[in-house]
């Protein structure tokens, strides 16, 4: 079983299970490349060190992920980042590069800095050590004020926010996942009947996705896996099912309650 979280309940009931599912997609493949399954307990930065990325990379990510530790070692293996700074974060301000004034109903980039912040390369480290990081600031059309951090010191501060908008692929991945196939309930109560269902579900929109791709076809994804749950044991093949298949039908081009000429010619002889 997945250990519990929350309190433990007074009349010595199970506590509520949890577990987090931490993934890593493609923006251009639109389908997942690391998955992790842990505990709901667990950190959230702690998925950050499971996964080697190749360098010169881009990794974008929400700012419950922020590890300063890991952002050193990515920095020195030339992999790029793009994340939120968190509200509490505690930095000192070396430089301000870059600074504008924009009318209250434009957006774009406000304010570009360059800051330090502090992070123990050990447990039990007696000094802190520096890290070099760049802070943009950015307001978007609804008046809202994100502050991002980057180790990319090239990119330009509206490169550096629409990168961040690119995260929200991963929603709706999750969205497919939740909408299309059956996670809202789980058939099993230990951790290996709670994962192999997790990892048939992953399975399965990999498949439909290349299916997708292959067939090349315009209908949305809710479609194509509802025609293929449907004719799934028919002896048809799937790119027909999909070239073919649909939710349309063909109007009738006469009235429901017009009764057809040859019709009325059969009930009258």
């Amino acid at each position: 079983m997945m250990q519990g979280v929350g309190r433990n309940r007074k009349d010595d009931g199970r506590r509520k299970g949890g577990l987090k599912v931490h993934m890593l997609t493609d923006i251009h493949s639109d389908s997942a490349k690391f998955v992790k399954i842990s505990e709901a307990k667990s950190h959230d930065k702690n998925f950050l060190q499971d996964h080697v990325l190749p360098h010169g990379s881009m990794i974008v990510f929400d700012k419950a992920y922020n590890h300063y530790f890991q952002f050193v070692q990515w920095t020195k293996e030339e992999v790029n980042f793009v994340c939120r700074l968190k509200d509490n974060a505690v930095y000192e301000l070396h430089d301000v590069i870059f600074e504008q004034e924009l009318p209250k109903n434009q957006a774009g980039v406000l304010k570009e800095e360059h800051i330090h912040l502090k992070y123990a390369a050990e447990k039990r480290a007696k000094k802190d050590k520096t890290l070099c990081l760049r802070k943009v600031t950015y307001r978007d059309e609804k008046g809202r004020i994100y502050w991002f951090i980057t180790n990319n010191w090239e990119i330009t501060g509206e490169e550096v926010s629409l990168m961040y908008r690119y995260r929200w692929t991963i929603e709706l991945v999750f969205k497919k996942l939740k909408q299309n196939f059956q996670l809202h309930f789980f058939y099993s109560e230990s951790e290996n009947g709670i994962k192999t269902q997790i990892w048939v579900t992953l399975i399965e929109h990999l498949l439909l996705t290349v299916l997708k791709r292959l067939s090349k076809s315009e209908k949305a994804f809710s479609i194509i896996a509802a025609l293929v749950r449907i004719h799934f044991i028919s002896h048809l093949c799937l790119y027909w099912v999909i070239e073919n298949g649909g939710r349309s039908y063909n109007k009738r081009a006469r009235s429901r309650n017009k009764v057809p000429d040859d019709v009325q010619l059969l009930l009258f002889d």
